[in-house]
C-alpha cells in the first residue's frame, strides 16, 4: 500500500500576530502553533505519522507566507526514504513568500536507506522584500548501525526560479562520486544552509552575513570540509560534508543562529522539539 498525502499551510499577519491555517489530505499535518518568541513569529512542527516513505509514496507540501508574516517550520525527526522495489518515493515542497514575509524552513535530515529510489524537491519563490533561511541535510545510510548506503539512488532538487538551481543525482554505485577526494570523499552527510532574498542584498549587508558564518567556521571541527559563499546577489549558501549527521547539524544550527542575529537582529533559541 502506498501513501499519497498533501498539506497546504498558509501564514497571514493579523493584528500583529502571525497566524497559520492549514488543509491536509492523508497522513500529513502540522501541530499546534507555538509562539515562544512572541506573536510575530509562528512556530509549527510538520508531522508525517507513518514516519517514512517507501516506493510509490508521495508527499506534496505547499507553504504560503503572506505579507509581513513570519513562520518557522521544523519536524520532530528525520524524513526517511526506505528501500523501494521499483517506484520512487517523492517529497515535493513548494514555498511562496509575499513582500516583507519571512520563513525559516528547518526540517530535520532526510535519511536515505540503502536500496531507496527517492526524489526530494524544494522550490522557493520570493517577492521583493521577502527573505528565507533554510537548510537541507542529506544523510546516506545508517553508518553507525552498520547499514551503509550501497544500493539505490536519490534525486535532490533545490530551486529559486530564475535565481538559483541545484540538481544532483546521487547513486550508491557511483564510487567516483561517493569516495573520490574531489567529490564526497567518503562522507555520508551533506548539509546545505541557505539565505534567499526576493531582491538583491546590499553588498555590505551580504558581506556581514557571510562574515558571521566565517566566524563560526573558524576553528570549527568541520572547517576543512565546509565553506560559505554568495552564489549571487540574492542567495548565500553554506555547505558542509561530514561522516555523520550530528556534527553537520551542529554546524548548521550555529550558523543559522549567527545569520538570524546578523540578518534580522533576532536571537535564535532552538525550537523545543529539537531537545526532546
Amino acid at each position: 500500500m502506498t501513501w499519497h498525502a498533501s498539506l497546504a499551510l498558509d501564514y497571514s499577519l493579523r493584528e500583529g500576530r502571525s497566524i497559520a491555517h492549514f488543509r491536509h489530505e492523508g497522513p500529513l499535518r502540522v501541530m499546534q502553533s507555538l509562539y515562544p518568541q512572541g506573536d510575530l513569529i509562528c512556530h509549527n512542527i510538520l508531522v508525517h505519522p507513518p514516519g517514512g516513505l517507501v516506493g510509490g509514496d508521495r508527499l506534496d507540501i505547499r507553504i504560503h507566507v503572506g505579507n509581513q508574516s513570519h513562520g518557522l517550520i521544523t519536524t520532530p525527526g528525520a524524513t526517511r526514504f526506505y528501500r523501494s522495489l521499483g517506484e520512487p518515493a517523492v517529497q515535493n515542497t513548494e514555498i511562496r513568500l509575499e513582500a516583507g514575509a519571512r520563513l525559516e524552513w528547518l526540517p530535520m535530515e532526510a535519511l536515505y536507506y540503502s536500496g531507496c529510489l527517492a526524489e526530494n524537491r524544494l522550490r522557493m519563490s520570493l517577492a521583493p522584500g521577502a527573505e528565507l533561511l533554510g537548510w537541507d541535510i542529506t544523510a546516506l545510510g545508517l553508518p553507525q548501525a552498520e547499514q551503509p548506503f550501497v544500493q539505490g539512488q536519490l534525486l535532490q532538487h533545490i530551486e529559486v526560479p530564475g535565481v538559483w538551481l541545484e540538481r544532483a543525482r546521487i547513486r550508491a554505485e557511483d564510487h567516483g562520486l561517493m569516495d573520490h577526494p574531489l567529490a564526497l570523499a567518503g562522507h555520508r552527510c551533506l548539509g546545505t544552509l541557505f539565505m534567499v532574498s526576493g531582491q538583491p542584498l546590499e553588498r555590505a549587508r551580504r558581506e556581514r552575513i557571510l562574515d558571521a558564518a566565517r566566524e563560526v567556521l573558524a576553528g570549527h571541527g568541520l572547517d576543512a570540509s565546509a565553506g560559505v559563499t554568495a552564489v549571487n546577489e540574492q542567495v548565500l549558501v553554506l555547505r558542509v560534508l561530514a561522516p555523520l549527521v550530528e556534527p553537520a547539524m551542529g554546524l548548521l544550527r550555529a550558523v543559522w543562529q549567527a545569520w538570524r542575529l546578523q540578518a534580522w537582529q533576532l536571537a535564535a533559541p532552538a525550537p523545543r522539539i529539537w531537545s526532546t
